[in-house]
């Protein structure tokens, strides 16, 4: 606005006065003037102190169980006509064995590509024809059918669900098809850093196998396989149906009643709790192993820090490690992104995660760079892990980390798939629903000495891996880590049922 009033201001000018030295003069003194205090304006001013954090108070969920076992949770909202169903089936690829890795998922996915009664294009036309939506999937902890349609339109969706969770048909050529799509899948995602990364961190970090499958556990994947899985795992004492929008429990109960009632129960747990291998000890040193998936001719380089904290997902430790990868690499202003991308333009972006198990957390770093800057990031990131164990996190820095969480939640919970993702997530770890009421006020509460406790007690003795042409930062590796032992391994020589993971 200011650019165009200055132009409009020149044409003004110089449309009624001659071109004399002083008209002159003083039209570029009035401009150097006004585009100085512009500039001095926008270098003085800073941006205002975040406000105080909102509250978001969110009705209680009410529960029943049906005599088959299967509870049936609601949070009832009437602000729109919308219903969000989602039935957690507490079995996911934890369960699977790893020479079947990708089972879990493809169990899942097999759900919606046609039951006895219905052909998976009859499955997307009735749910079209609903005006609503049917997805599934599983991760880790779970698997999960979610499905929102208008609220007068439950009882017809609840027949759909019912029919592709109680009566899959495991159609061999749905499964064939399915098979291929996700080995086309991974095989191009193998040749991308970042993807290539996190696979190899499962095995090689996590003790775990890729939740979405190898090459070979995915060929080795039979029908009979899938039909077993979902034989064992989907049983309704294993079940939480989830409601959240326009619908009261009394409805959601008659509904889920009606349409899974006769769903058999598991006669006992069918499930056992993998229990991490914890050390009482942490080496001193932010990493342990560096490992290099040699990737010839990419693109870029991916450049991890992996490691297993051994905190529950019901532990007290929660907030403070979900407050400290905030600071750390929870977003756009986080400090790997603000020291890698913003001060040094070495990224598009670089962050932090854990993912939640039963009894441990997956911590991880991730960024890609210039093959040519790998080993610089590799730096910069022990750098960061180093200063939350030795720095303080000032209060100017804290406080508007805890709001990204506290707002990304509070908005997370205003969709109703939103909320029933949150409450999803509590049954899946046994936690009391309440806490979704006690998020913010947790969050908030966390202190400066708690996150550097939090990471004096667990991020020490880590994997880097990186994962890029390795000709090319070769020598600036060995350099800035002269006394590391550096293991390379080429990636088409990769197999994760080899502990050596190597063919």
């Amino acid at each position: 606005m200011i650019n165009r009033f200055f132009k409009k201001r020149v044409r003004t000018m110089t449309d009624r006065v001659t071109a004399s030295p002083y008209h002159l003069g003083f039209l570029i003194l009035t401009l150097c003037l006004g585009v100085s205090a512009v500039n001095t304006f926008a270098q003085t001013e800073t941006p205002p102190d975040p406000s105080a954090p909102k509250s978001v108070t969110i009705p209680a969920v009410k529960e029943k169980k049906l005599a088959n076992g299967l509870k049936v949770a609601v949070v009832g909202r009437k602000a729109s006509p919308i219903v969000t169903i989602q039935l957690l089936v507490k079995s996911g690829a934890a369960d699977e064995a790893a020479d079947k890795a990708g089972l879990a998922n493809l169990t899942a996915s097999m759900l919606t590509k046609g039951t006895k009664t219905r052909s998976a294009t009859q499955i997307a036309e009735d749910m079209e024809f609903l005006g609503g939506s049917l997805d599934t999937g599983a991760g880790w902890n779970n698997s999960v059918v979610t499905a929102t349609v208008l609220s007068d339109k439950v009882d017809q969706a609840m027949a759909i669900l019912s029919d592709v969770v109680l009566s899959p048909a495991f159609d061999q050529k749905e499964l064939n098809l399915l098979k291929s799509q996700t080995l086309d899948g991974l095989t191009y995602n193998l040749k991308q850093p970042g993807f290539l990364a996190n696979y190899v961190a499962s095995k090689y970090s996590f003790d775990e196998h890729p939740a979405g499958g190898t090459p070979a556990s995915l060929a080795s994947i039979t029908r009979d396989d899938v039909a077993a899985f979902h034989d064992k795992f989907y049983k309704s004492n294993m079940a939480v149906l989830i409601f959240t929008g326009d619908i009261s429990l009394e409805r959601a109960a008659a509904a889920s009643e009606k349409a899974f009632g006769s769903w058999k129960a598991s006669p006992a747990s069918t499930r056992a709790e993998r229990v991490g291998s914890s050390s009482t000890e942490k080496d001193k040193d932010i990493v342990k192993r560096m490992l290099v998936i040699d990737l010839p001719n990419s693109g870029q380089a991916s450049v991890n820090y992996v490691e297993p904290v051994f905190v529950a997902r019901s532990s007290k430790d929660y907030y403070p490690a979900n407050v400290l990868n905030s600071v750390l690499g929870g977003g756009y202003s986080s400090r790997l992104n603000l020291e890698i991308r913003i001060k040094r333009g070495l990224s598009y972006g670089a962050g932090s995660g854990f993912a939640w198990r039963q009894n441990q957390a997956n911590f991880a770093t991730r960024t890609q760079t210039k093959n040519e800057s790998a080993a610089e990031v590799a730096s910069l990131v022990i750098d960061e892990l180093k200063k939350l164990r030795d720095t303080s996190v000032a209060s100017n820095e804290l406080v508007p980390r805890k709001s990204v969480l506290t707002g990304n939640f509070g908005r997370n919970l205003e969709t109703t798939n939103g909320l029933a993702g949150a409450i999803s997530d509590l049954y899946s770890f046994g936690i009391p629903t309440a806490e979704l009421n006690s998020y913010m006020t947790s969050t908030n509460a966390v202190t400066d000495a708690q996150i550097r406790d939090f990471a004096e007690a667990n991020l020490a003795g880590g994997d880097m891996i990186i994962v890029g042409d390795y000709s090319v930062f070769k020598d600036d590796l060995a350099k800035r880590f002269p006394d590391m032992k550096i293991e390379v391994i080429k990636a088409d020589a990769l197999d994760l049922s080899k502990d050596s993971l190597q063919k």
